[in-house]
């Protein structure tokens, strides 16, 4: 029994060894790569940072031997070499020779009136040729330069990339978001706003009475809206942006009335497909008067022939013959804001509730911010 599991053991011992000779072969194997710098065109960042970046992202896929940056350096000045403006295949292939790297990985990036494009070539010293290239196109975003390499780099060798981050880096007509405007703490996405809103309950009633009994004397429960929406954002991060938004609107023109209100909504917006949800305060200037109900008959508090303090109460309402005083309410609003090129189209529906009925409307605008 002894002598097996002594067999056993050996042959375990013996197969662990194997591994480890294979793995330790499989490591001396990877090809050296070294990275000197990175060439920029039309930006003001340093082609020494920019080929630092690139290094770091190459050691981080983990396929090849990186040469270490101060090993790099070390070996250039010893062989008294200039490396600044080294970039062509020629160059490469001599410092590859005092560094003893198997291949070079070198690039630059362009930056143009709206695009940036970042080029990586592996040079393979051996062969004294151009192994891969890649060529990809950014949105103009400086502050991003980074971003862009370590992106270009996981690509040039067939690692996957984030797609809404591609898409933040790519797509010129994106929504606002902190990766493709780095530089603005505060977007302001004004614009006008139209529509129309729907009362119903109480409100609708009285808005059909005559206006010798206080009433509007309409004959549409709706009303046309028109104003303006002032934005201010204070977060804009990740998938979402937080805002504030100030809308002075006229509603009523239409049917001869004049009713200003404004909205004061805190909303949270998506930045990858446009949708907002928002809450907040609404003011009106109404005209509101005192009085009380016979049999759902309607009377001012001056109308006092038929009053009896036992049985009437007093209270305020909506009334044409009143005067004008602040009307609150508070607004729930859902909104999708469509993009073409740089036109921004948001449409948003929203609802108002109390205890004179439920009102609610949809209203739309555009920008071009």
């Amino acid at each position: 029994m002894k002598k097996y599991v002594l067999g056993f053991i050996f042959i375990a011992l013996s197969f662990v060894q194997v591994l480890e000779a294979q793995q330790n072969t499989s490591q001396a194997k990877r090809p050296v790569v070294a990275v000197l710098n990175i060439d920029m065109q039309g930006l003001y960042g340093s082609h020494v940072q920019a080929g630092n970046v690139v290094r770091r992202e190459l050691e981080k896929i983990d396929t090849f031997e990186v040469m270490d940056k101060y090993d790099v350096m070390y070996l250039i000045k010893k062989d008294s070499f200039d490396i600044n403006g080294c970039y062509g295949k020629l160059c490469l292939t001599e410092v590859a020779n005092i560094l003893k790297a198997d291949k070079m990985l070198t690039g630059s990036i362009e930056n143009f009136s709206e695009t940036m494009t970042v080029t990586l070539r592996l040079i393979d010293i051996k062969t004294q040729t151009i192994e891969k290239t890649l060529i990809r196109e950014f949105i103009s975003i400086p502050a991003q330069v980074g971003l862009m390499l370590q992106v270009s780099v996981r690509e040039f060798f067939g690692r996957s990339n984030d797609p809404e981050l591609l898409t933040k880096l790519t797509k010129k007509y994106d929504y606002a978001n902190a990766v493709n405007t780095p530089n603005v703490d505060i977007l302001r996405l004004n614009g006008p706003r139209m529509g129309f809103t729907v009362f119903t309950g109480e409100t609708w009633k009285i808005l059909q009475q005559k206006e010798y009994n206080g009433g509007y004397d309409s004959n549409f429960p709706a009303m046309f809206q028109f104003g303006y929406q002032f934005e201010k954002q204070y977060i804009n991060d990740g998938n979402f942006q937080a805002l504030f938004e100030f809308i002075p609107m006229i509603t009523g023109v239409e049917q001869g009335l004049f009713i200003p209100s404004l909205t004061i909504l805190n909303g949270f917006r998506s930045n990858k497909n446009g949708w907002e949800f928002a809450f907040g305060p609404t003011v009106s200037a109404a005209k509101i008067a005192d009085g009380y109900y016979v049999d759902d008959e309607w009377f001012l508090e001056s109308d006092t022939h038929n009053f009896d303090p036992d049985i009437h109460r007093i209270e305020s309402r909506l009334d044409s013959r009143g005067d004008h005083e602040i009307y609150p309410g508070f607004v729930f609003a859902l909104g999708k804001s469509f993009k073409s090129g740089r036109l921004n189209v948001p449409f948003n529906a929203y609802v108002i509730p109390n205890r004179d009925g439920v009102r609610f409307g949809l209203s739309f605008g555009f920008n071009t911010k």
